[in-house]
């Protein structure tokens, strides 16, 4: 009979035509316009710690160290630029969505102050797709995206079931190869304080007149530089590194008590939010989620029922579920 039908047994929100405000484009992956600015910081600080340690302070370690150095350092950073990268180039959108690839059609953003909710029975009323049970609809990428995790601005792309596992290999490879550089800064800045010839073994040295000038970007480009200058730059390094160090490991650890639990962030900030928190508190969880990635989810309206949640506070720029 018809009235089976699953698009019959599916009920709209109410209003669902003043959800459509200013017409946008899906955000395709992390390198749709436009780019975060945190996506950029996290660049440009791989790109500083890669140069200063591959650049100044492993060149001057002693000869049988030097080379293991390289190797397993340079093996981390390059595995971590490769899962960074991909993390940020995957469209981590649900497959009904990803089956339409119809990018370039312009879609309705999500406006919360018209109406709450937009997946109703596994079905999105902006996407205009049936989705996966775990799947939210994010407004900052304005697609569904298959068991939503979080949208994470250093990315600048959500995390979903697609990218997942190379987000968090980024994490654990950006965590380990940044512990690996301070170990080897630490290294210099005691055996210089101890015995500092040890730290000038490389063949360059010879030619350098006098123990109070020092080289870096050895061996290919070799630049003169004061003890002053490499241990100044080393102090910045450290501080910067350990910083990021502490964010990541706690952000790694984080996800690793998620894996051991069988559940997503998304779920991890629902559950433990008062129970007597309405939809306004929801939107906080930006604010209260670690300082790597936001979260944006809109809940599902077998989620939120009762009449004094409509009257919520409304914000823009969260997920809808």
């Amino acid at each position: 009979m018809t009235c089976y039908d699953k698009k019959l047994r599916q009920t709209g929100p109410e209003q669902l035509n003043d959800l459509i405000v200013v017409p946008l484009h899906s955000r395709v992956n992390g390198w749709s316009l436009p780019l975060h600015s945190f996506q950029l910081i996290t660049l440009l600080l791989y790109s500083y710690l890669a140069i200063v340690g591959f650049g100044i302070y492993i060149p001057l370690l002693p000869n049988e160290w030097k080379f293991v150095a390289y190797a397993m350092t340079g093996l981390i950073f390059v595995h971590h630029l490769i899962t960074h990268l991909v993390a940020i180039t995957i469209d981590p959108a649900d497959q009904n969505i990803l089956a339409k690839k119809n990018y370039s059609k312009p879609m309705p953003s999500f406006d919360r102050s018209k109406c709450k909710h937009v997946i109703q029975n596994q079905h999105c009323y902006l996407c205009e797709a049936d989705v996966g049970p775990k799947t939210k609809h994010c407004s900052t990428c304005n697609k569904c995206i298959a068991d939503f995790d979080h949208h994470c601005n250093w990315l600048n792309n959500c995390v979903g079931s697609r990218n997942y596992w190379f987000f968090f290999n980024a994490i654990a490879s950006a965590a380990v190869g940044i512990l690996l550089l301070l170990v080897v800064m630490i290294y210099v800045f005691i055996q210089y304080l101890v015995n500092p010839t040890q730290l000038r073994t490389s063949p360059q040295f010879e030619s350098v007149s006098g123990n109070g000038t020092w080289l870096a970007f050895l061996p290919i480009a070799p630049v003169e530089t004061t003890a002053a200058g490499i241990l100044t730059v080393a102090t910045l390094t450290m501080v910067l590194g350990s910083a990021s160090f502490l964010v990541l490991a706690h952000l790694l650890f984080f996800h690793l008590y998620l894996l051991s639990k069988k559940m997503n962030t998304y779920e991890y900030m629902t559950r433990h939010r008062p129970k007597q928190c309405t939809i306004s508190r929801e939107m906080s969880i930006e604010a209260t989620s670690d300082a790597t990635h936001t979260m944006e989810p809109l809940q599902d309206l077998s989620e939120v029922r009762k009449p004094n949640e409509a009257a919520s506070s409304t914000r823009s720029g969260m997920v809808v579920n």
